[in-house]
């Protein structure tokens, strides 16, 4: 699996800006990838020092439409904390 494969989006959210302050990303990534396969993708794709990462496994909300009952897709989503002053550029610009 690829960097490409592992990291789909990163979480787009007002506790996500938040934490970029302090230099924790959040990003959706695939459901089968391991702690190790997401540290590897992240330093990889953006050239960072990971120092810590959590992991939790999002459930889809049940929605309504009219008569109709569906559900969302479950996601998996990780918590990144990267070395002391480093910081994703490319997310940066986007608050």
């Amino acid at each position: 699996m690829s960097h490409y494969d592992i990291i789909q989006k990163p979480v787009i959210s007002e506790k996500a800006y938040a934490g970029m302050e302090r230099g924790v990303y959040s990003f959706w990534v695939s459901k089968d990838a391991t702690k190790t396969d997401i540290k590897g993708a992240i330093e990889k794709a953006f050239d960072v020092k990971v120092v810590g990462i959590s992991t939790m496994n999002v459930r889809g909300k049940r929605k309504r439409v009219g008569r109709f009952i569906g559900q969302r897709a479950d996601r998996k989503k990780a918590v990144v904390r990267l070395a002391e002053g480093q910081t994703i550029a490319a997310l940066e610009g986007q608050a």
